[in-house]
């Protein structure tokens, strides 16, 4: 696990534990011998500690939070190294994730390549760094830069760990371990050792401060971000063996607490998604060269600059030209204001933009390796593209829907190709939101599912296999939660309640925001519109939603939301024509109807097979639908609260469910034997 190098009196210890060389057990008890062989060594004079591969380190085995901790723990090893009276150097490349940087803020010094990204990310897992990185780093950094990437869990690159004193030197990426080498005879043996728990912390006054005041409406309620706020206030007000002893401690509790169990659950849920079941891991996948847009609007550009971005041309075929300019312009714009925010350069969108190819002709779709529909949300509209591209695109080339609900398997049965149609629906706006339903229809090969997988990782999705029913995962438990949502207004619950009630639970938004951000238009048909909803009603008065400035809400020029009285009028109207009496209904009520009943479906779609496993639908409604992560998503939440409370409450509920009130079978034998979630 361990290779060691002998350059004349510099002892390198490579680490390598693929795939992320991960500081598990046995790789602590590796480095603890040989530094303690290197230490022994009088013809030694200092250290120098590299990864092997493409990567320093990814940080500790996430397997062993939890557990029982096996000697010698991270923080041991750490003050092991630190201790050392031989300079240790860290020689940094790829990534120093988690413990993979708490190692290095224990050596003495610091070399980076260029490609080298450092970051904290635990409090993504609802955790602290517990291996020193609280009261380290704040030594090295300071107060500021120190809370930024602690509680953020964002990583920095080389050159900006450099600005701000992170890492000592830049060196060349392929002469890595020389010029570590070199760092260490010509300036860390002259300069003897520099132990950062000796480094005082630089006075900031009113830092921590302001940060709260600016981050506190985002991390209220969440336990690890606070708790990483008050480690590194210890820093600056404690000894920096009493602050290590207080990190440690809160790492344990939070290791302990569900926020933690729930991040962690879904991070191996992240990870479980991509295996696809029956289909082996060496499946062969199709090249995909080119990829074909059909649609310039919203979705369709969303869509394409996945691809762009990932250095896939992509040709996007629009029935017009004005439709066609004006989704270029749209994703020219977008890219324009990601380089003014500092994540793009000029050329990298020059670079993207110049990989699409915008035509009206058809035609220009026929050597595409993958073809992508983006258009309006109707099967026949969709079948009738389908039939043309099928008489277009070569064989052998991917026929996809970015269908929200609709039928893949219909739409499949119009081509001569049906094992190579499947589905992939996006979540707007497509360029950002890092979801994507990979739909598996009856026929789709494997060949095709494996490509379709491959390529959701890189364009930087994350893909959830559904199987072909209406709404796929996310929109089918939707629905259930809408019909709820709408049947409330009708009781006399104000829209805002019902939002507000979701918005408490920890969603950013609730089910009529939601409504008025996606268009209260979308899929309504004007010429067959009759006022049968609420939604037709708002439509045939003129509300639109945020677009038009006017949907449930009323919104100003800079979309800042407030209750519309007409709108509360509206409901009341259509409330006593459909003889519903208003009545007064507690929060609790709303937020089991809301929530139960997208357990219960989701329990549904399990039963049906049309999700893999039920960390797939914790996947899907983290990253598709903003479920506040800190539960775990919905079926780790129910499993928490017990499934025996969301049975009980959709049967007090049931009277006023209505077709939301057929319990899932499922849901009721996994009552009883512990819960949905388990072992991915």
């Amino acid at each position: 696990m361990i290779q060691t190098e002998q350059h004349d009196t510099i002892r390198v210890l490579v680490i390598g534990n693929p795939p992320v060389n991960a500081l598990g057990a046995a790789m602590r008890r590796a480095i603890a011998a040989e530094m303690s062989a290197a230490l022994a060594d009088d013809s030694v004079s200092a250290i120098v500690l590299r990864g092997a591969g493409t990567l320093f380190s990814g940080g500790a085995d996430i397997t062993e939070f939890g557990r029982p901790p096996e000697s010698p723990w991270l923080p041991e090893l750490l003050d092991d190294v630190e201790a050392s009276d031989k300079p240790v150097i860290a020689a940094l490349h790829g990534t120093a994730f988690g413990g993979g940087l708490e190692l290095p803020l224990a050596c003495h010094y610091r070399v980076a390549a260029p490609s080298a990204r450092l970051g904290l990310p635990e409090v993504k897992i609802g955790l602290l760094p517990g291996a020193g990185g609280t009261q380290r780093l704040p030594r090295l950094v300071g107060i500021a830069d120190a809370l930024s990437m602690i509680v953020s869990g964002n990583p920095i690159t080389a050159a900006r760990a450099h600005e701000i004193g992170l890492v000592d030197r830049i060196v060349d990426e392929q002469r890595l371990t020389e010029e570590a080498v070199a760092f260490a005879r010509d300036i860390a043996v002259p300069q003897g050792v520099r132990r950062t728990s000796e480094i005082a912390v630089a006075p900031a006054p009113g830092v921590i401060e302001a940060f709260v005041e600016k981050q506190g409406a985002k991390l209220r309620g969440l336990d690890a971000p606070n708790a990483c706020i008050k480690a590194v206030r210890d820093a600056s007000t404690l000894p920096f063996r009493e602050g290590l002893a207080s990190e440690r401690e809160t790492f344990l509790e939070l290791a302990k607490g569900r926020q933690s169990q729930a991040m962690r659950h879904l991070f191996f849920a992240e990870r479980a998604a991509a295996r696809i079941e029956g289909l082996p891991k060496d499946a062969p996948t199709l090249p995909v060269a080119r990829v074909g847009m059909v649609g310039a609007g919203t979705m369709g550009g969303g869509i394409a600059m996945n691809f762009l971005s990932a250095g896939i041309p992509v040709t996007m075929v629009e029935r017009e030209q004005a439709a066609l300019d004006r989704g270029v312009a749209t994703m020219r714009k977008n890219y324009e204001r990601t380089a003014r925010s500092g994540r793009l350069t000029t050329a990298q969108v020059e670079t993207a933009m110049g990989h699409l190819t915008p035509t009206l002709d058809f035609q220009a779709l026929a050597d595409c390796d993958l073809v992508i529909e983006a258009v309006f949300e109707n099967l026949d509209v969709k079948k009738a593209v389908f039939r043309q591209l099928d008489g277009i695109v070569k064989q052998g080339a991917i026929l996809a829907s970015n269908t929200s609900y609709l039928d893949v398997d219909a739409i499949a049965a119009v081509t001569s190709r049906p094992e190579h149609v499947l589905g992939l629906h996006f979540f707007s706006p497509a360029n950002v939101m890092r979801l994507l339903e990979v739909v598996r229809g009856a026929r789709t090969s494997p060949t095709v599912l494996a490509t379709a997988m491959a390529l959701a990782r890189k364009v930087g999705k994350i893909a959830v296999v559904s199987g072909v029913c209406h709404g796929f995962i996310g929109n089918r438990m939707l629905e259930p939660r809408q019909r709820q949502a709408d049947a409330l207004a009708l009781e006399g619950v104000r829209p805002q309640d019902v939002d507000r009630v979701l918005l408490e639970f920890g969603f950013p938004m609730g089910p009529f925001q939601m409504i008025d951000l996606a268009g209260l238009d979308l899929g309504w048909d004007e010429a067959h519109s009759s006022g049968s909803t609420i939604r037709e009603i708002l439509c045939e008065n003129g509300r639109r939603g945020q677009k038009n400035g006017r949907g449930f809400y009323d919104y100003d020029e800079n979309r800042n939301r407030v209750p519309s009285v007409e709108v509360e009028g509206w409901i009341r109207d259509f409330a006593a024509r459909k003889g519903v009496a208003p009545r007064a209904v507690a929060d609790q009520e709303i937020r089991e109807r809301l929530l139960y009943t997208m357990v219960n479906e989701a329990a549904k779609i399990l039963d049906e097979g049309m999700a893999q496993r039920a960390s797939d639908i914790d996947t899907v409604w983290i990253n598709g639908y903003g479920w506040p992560a800190q539960t775990g998503g919905p079926l780790f939440w129910a499993d928490g609260i017990g499934l025996d409370t969301v049975i009980a409450g959709l049967e007090a509920h049931a009277d006023r469910l209505g077709r939301d009130a057929e319990i899932s079978p499922l849901l009721r034998r996994k009552a009883k034997e512990g819960g949905l979630t388990g072992p991915a």
